[in-house]
């Protein structure tokens, strides 16, 4: 007598197999996104050009812990120091550079550093919806940032235009220092990353006190 398996039977080893196999397939689903998308791994990458005929570009990986880390970070303070200090004349440019939510600065800023900043003349400004905003201050840098081997602190020296409508324009020379923070702790959101890939954040920002803050002696002087 032949033996055969009962339908009810064949039916729970049929079902028993398809469930393992998409356990199977939804466990290598879920490895193969984790490599695709290294949430808590960012990379950066330094696009170097040669200038010449033929142009050459290359697109180089850069380690966060590599001797590329400090040019980097050089260029994050220039970026910073753009970001917090150049205005232009366009307001809608300017409000989503300076806001509290998504804004270069903001995402680029500690908290208290953020709060200062937030407190002068110039934001303070622009925040309250002036409709014609006539100030432009482009910035102009004196030589590379300077690392002072001090926990990360560096200094930066720019030249500074204040240019209202009128034509009148105020230059100033400044000196700032500030301090970066780069620990693995740091939280900031994924979308930001985009804007700063390696979470730094300026946690300390010092003005010569000589001139005082760019943004609350350029534009009042003009009036």
């Amino acid at each position: 007598m032949q033996n055969r398996v009962k339908p009810p039977i064949l039916i729970s080893r049929i079902m028993t197999f398809v469930l393992a196999t998409a356990v199977v397939v939804l466990g290598a689903l879920v490895i193969t996104l984790t490599n695709m998308f290294p949430l808590n791994r960012p990379q950066v990458f330094f696009l170097t050009t040669t200038v010449r005929d033929d142009q050459d570009i290359r697109l180089v990986e850069m380690q966060p812990k590599s001797e590329n880390l400090d040019r980097y970070k050089k260029a994050f303070v220039r970026e910073y120091i753009r970001n917090r200090n150049e205005v232009y004349t366009n307001a809608q440019a300017m409000h989503k550079k300076w806001n509290s939510d998504d804004g270069a600065v903001r995402i680029m800023s500690s908290d208290t550093v953020y709060g200062d900043f937030a407190n002068t003349d110039m934001f303070i400004a622009m925040m309250a919806g002036m409709p014609d905003f006539e100030f432009r201050c482009p910035v102009i840098f004196d030589g590379a940032p300077l690392y002072l081997a001090s926990e990360d602190m560096y200094q930066v020296k720019f030249r500074y235009f204040c240019t209202d409508n009128t034509g009148h324009t105020i230059i100033k020379d400044y000196t700032i220092k500030l301090r970066l923070e780069d620990e693995p702790e740091t939280q900031i959101k994924w979308a930001d990353r985009i804007k700063n890939p390696l979470g730094l954040r300026v946690t300390e920002y010092t003005v010569d006190p000589e001139n005082g803050d760019p943004l609350n002696t350029g534009f009042r002087e003009t009036e």
